[in-house]
C-alpha cells in the first residue's frame, strides 16, 4: 500500500474500484475542507454577480388607483330592425372582464405613452427612439408597452364590481402622472368600443324608407283617385250597411207587395157584387098609435063627466081594446115614405180597390228602384273587391315603411343622444380613487443580496461536493479501512511532481 494514498487525490485504485466507496459525515468534511479554495472562489464570483445586481436595482414607487365599474346603457342590447330580445344585457363579472380587456388594451397603452412621453417612461427607450428608423420605432414602441405591462398590475375578484390598479416606477411622480392617464385614456377611449356610432348609416337607411315611403303613398293617392274613393275601408262599410238595408226594404217591398195583391183582389170581387143602389132610409107609418092615443085622451075626458060603467066611457073602452089588439097582430103598421140612393159600402169598396191599386203600383215601382239601386251596390261592391288586394298590398307598404320610418327615426335619435352623453361620459364606470405620489419607495436590493449570498454559499458548495466525489481514490484512512479491511499503520503526503 502506498503511504501516500490516504491523503492525496491521486488516485490509488482503479475507478471500478471508487465507485462504491461509503462516505461518512467526516469524509464528506475533510473533502470539503481540502476544496475550500475552489468554494472561496466560486462564492465571491457568484455573490459579487449578485451584489452587482442588488446594488443596480432603483428604488420603486408604486402608485395605486380603483374603479368602480357597474352595468350601463351600452351593454343593454338594443336591435337595430325590431325588438327581438330587446333589454337583455350581460351579468356584472362579464360586464368587468369586458372593461378590463378595453383598460388593458394596447391602444390605450398606446395613447398614455404618447401623452405621458416615451422618454419620461423609460429614458433609454426614448434616446434609442429618437436615433432609430422607422421600422426600429415601431420595435421600441412594443417595448415600451411590454413595460407598461409588467409595471401595470390590474386586479378584480369575482362578484365585485371594483377594479384595482397599480402601476410601479422609479418615480413616484411618473408612476402616479401614468396611473392617472391611462385611467383617463380609458374613460375617452371606451365610447368609442361601446357606443354604437352607425348614426350615418342609420341616417341614410331613414332616408331611403321616407324616399320609399314618398313614392308608395304617391301611389296611393293615384290609386284612390283613379278608382273615385275617398275612404277604401269607410266606403266598404258604407256599402255593406246600404246593401244589406237595400235587401231588407226589398223583403218588406215584396212582402207589402203580396199582401197588398191579395187585398185587392178580395176588395174587386166584394165591389162587383155589391148592389149600385140601397135604400137610404123609410118613414114608419104612427096613424093607429097615434089614434089609439087619442082614444085614450077621449076616455080620460069621459070619465070627468061619466062614471067607468057609463055607456059612452065602455064604448070607447072596447075601441080602444080593438085598436090595440089590432096594432099588437102589426096589421095597423103601414109602409111610410121610403128614399134610395147610392150604396155607400159598394161605393167604399170601390175607393180601397182604387187606393190599394194604387198602393200597388207604387210598390212596384218601389221595388224597380230598390232593385237597380242593390244592383249599382252590387257592382260597386264587387269593384272595390276587386280593388281590395291593390290597395291592402299598397296599405301594407305604407304601414311597413312608415313603421321602418319611425323605428329608424328613433334610432336615430337615440344614437345622437347616446354619442352626446359619450362625450361627457356616462355613470357605467366611476373612479373610485385617483393616483397619488408615494412618498415612500420599495427596494429589493436587501433582499436580492441576502438572496445573492445564500445563492453563492449554495453553489459554493455544490462545486466542491461535485469536486470531491468525481476525485479518484479515498478521503480519509479510516475510509480506507472500512473498504479494503486493512489497517493503515503510517500515512504521508506526496510531494508535487
Amino acid at each position: 500500500m502506498s503511504p501516500g494514498s490516504a491523503h492525496s487525490d491521486a488516485p490509488f485504485a482503479p475507478a471500478a474500484g471508487r465507485a462504491g466507496v461509503r462516505y461518512t459525515a467526516g469524509d464528506i468534511a475533510a473533502l470539503l475542507w481540502r476544496r475550500i479554495p475552489l468554494m472561496l472562489v466560486v462564492f465571491v464570483l457568484v455573490a459579487g454577480a449578485g451584489g452587482l445586481v442588488a446594488l443596480r436595482m432603483k428604488e420603486s414607487f408604486t402608485a395605486r388607483s380603483s374603479l368602480l365599474v357597474r352595468l350601463g346603457q351600452s351593454y343593454v342590447y338594443e336591435p337595430r330592425v325590431g325588438d327581438a330580445a330587446r333589454g337583455a344585457a350581460p351579468d356584472n363579472d362579464q360586464v368587468v372582464q369586458s372593461e378590463l380587456e378595453i383598460l388593458q388594451s394596447q391602444a390605450v397603452k398606446e395613447r398614455v405613452i404618447r401623452d405621458v412621453g416615451l422618454g419620461r417612461l423609460f429614458p433609454a427607450l426614448g434616446h434609442a427612439w429618437a436615433r432609430a428608423g422607422e421600422a426600429q420605432r415601431r420595435l421600441i414602441e412594443g417595448q415600451a408597452i411590454k413595460g407598461m405591462e409588467q409595471a401595470l398590475k390590474v386586479q378584480a375578484a369575482p362578484d365585485n364590481a371594483v377594479v384595482k390598479l397599480t402601476y410601479a416606477s422609479a418615480d413616484g411622480e411618473t408612476a402616479a402622472l401614468v396611473l392617472n392617464t391611462l385611467v383617463d385614456e380609458y374613460l375617452r377611449y371606451r365610447p368609442s368600443v361601446l357606443v354604437d356610432r352607425n348614426v350615418g348609416s342609420i341616417t341614410t337607411q331613414r332616408e331611403r324608407a321616407q324616399s320609399g315611403l314618398a313614392a308608395v303613398e304617391a301611389a296611393f293617392q293615384t290609386f284612390l283617385s283613379e278608382n273615385r274613393i275617398g275612404d277604401f275601408d269607410s266606403e266598404k262599410s258604407a256599402l255593406s250597411q246600404i246593401y244589406s238595408q237595400l235587401l231588407i226594404d226589398s223583403y218588406s217591398v215584396d212582402a207589402q207587395l203580396s199582401e197588398t195583391g191579395g187585398r185587392l183582389g178580395v176588395t174587386a170581387k166584394n165591389a162587383a157584387a155589391a148592389p149600385a143602389e140601397t135604400a137610404l132610409y123609410r118613414d114608419i107609418d104612427h096613424g093607429a098609435q097615434d089614434k089609439l092615443l087619442q082614444l085614450r085622451i077621449d076616455r080620460q075626458d069621459l070619465l070627468s063627466r061619466y062614471v067607468p060603467t057609463a055607456l059612452p066611457v065602455r064604448e070607447l073602452d072596447q075601441k080602444i081594446a080593438a085598436l090595440e089588439a089590432l096594432i099588437q097582430s102589426g096589421q095597423a103598421q103601414g109602409q111610410g115614405a121610403r128614399r134610395v140612393g147610392a150604396n155607400p159600402v159598394q161605393q167604399a169598396l170601390v175607393t180601397e180597390k182604387h187606393q190599394l191599386e194604387a198602393q200597388g203600383a207604387s210598390l212596384k215601382g218601389r221595388k224597380a228602384m230598390l232593385a237597380s239601386e242593390l244592383a249599382q251596390v252590387t257592382a260597386r261592391r264587387q269593384r272595390l273587391a276587386a280593388l281590395e288586394p291593390r290597395y291592402q298590398d299598397l296599405v301594407r307598404q305604407r304601414d311597413l315603411l312608415s313603421n321602418s320610418v319611425k323605428a329608424f327615426s328613433q334610432r336615430e335619435q337615440d344614437g345622437k343622444a347616446a354619442e352626446a352623453l359619450a362625450e361627457h361620459g356616462d355613470d357605467a364606470v366611476k373612479v373610485i380613487e385617483r393616483a397619488y405620489p408615494s412618498a415612500k419607495g420599495v427596494s429589493l436590493q436587501k433582499p436580492v443580496l441576502i438572496l445573492s449570498l445564500l445563492f453563492a454559499a449554495f453553489t459554493a458548495l455544490c462545486a466542491g461536493l461535485l469536486s470531491a466525489f468525481l476525485a479518484r481514490g479515498y478521503p480519509t484512512e479510516a475510509a480506507i479501512e472500512r473498504e479494503l479491511d486493512l489497517p493503515v499503520l503510517a500515512s504521508a503526503r506526496l510531494k508535487a511532481a
